[in-house]
């Protein structure tokens, strides 16, 4: 399958239930076409087949769009197909198969801050925030980091956690992997930056 047909079949992802035909109606392709993509889906863990309809989880279509990313797929015509729910609910997906007891769209106040995803495990806080840009600039990241470590700060005093690591996750893999001690993790390889992470306690900002 070329990659933009695979792009195409992002579009025909919608948790619930849907038939070969609606499927092929929403990414534009003919029923043969569409079955094909369908079949791909399956063979790499996305969607299955029940009772005739095809049924896709919350996170099918974001795993999806990491698939084409993955294939050579232009990231920027990938993410217009993507939305933030989709990004933050995937990266808590992932801490929640590493054991951790995680939260979305916390909102705190005095002052007023949300925090996309937070993990907690063993006493020590994982706090993400979610990029979905397809690419940016070095400065507009580490005002990210600069805007995650407040957060962090405010989160630590009105929280009971041994410590919390400030975390920007984004769809890009950037060059930077450091800013101020910070991760810049591509949510490709969060599952295995939450491996590692106790071992490299050390080495990020707490």
């Amino acid at each position: 399958m070329n990659l933009q047909t695979l792009v195409k079949g992002i579009q025909g992802i919608i948790p619930g239930g849907v038939s070969l035909k609606d499927f092929a109606m929403v990414t534009q392709t003919s029923e043969d076409v569409a079955y094909n993509i369908l079949d791909n889906f399956m063979q790499n863990g996305i969607g299955t087949y029940e009772n005739d309809l095809i049924q896709f989880g919350k996170n099918d279509r974001l795993k999806t769009g990491i698939l084409a990313i993955n294939m050579g797929a232009p990231i920027e015509e990938v993410s217009r197909l993507l939305t933030w729910q989709n990004f933050e609910s995937l990266a808590a997906e992932i801490l929640e198969k590493q054991d951790f007891d995680t939260a979305c769209n916390v909102t705190f106040t005095k002052p007023r801050m949300q925090i996309d995803v937070i993990g907690i495990k063993s006493g020590i806080a994982i706090l993400i925030d979610c990029k979905h840009w397809s690419k940016t600039s070095q400065s507009a990241l580490e005002l990210a980091v600069k805007k995650q470590i407040e957060r962090t700060k405010n989160f630590i005093s009105k929280e009971k956690v041994q410590a919390a690591i400030p975390v920007i996750v984004t769809l890009y893999q950037y060059e930077t992997r450091f800013i101020e001690r910070v991760p810049i993790v591509p949510i490709h390889q969060l599952d295995a930056f939450c491996e590692e992470f106790y071992g490299n306690i050390g080495e990020l900002h707490a």
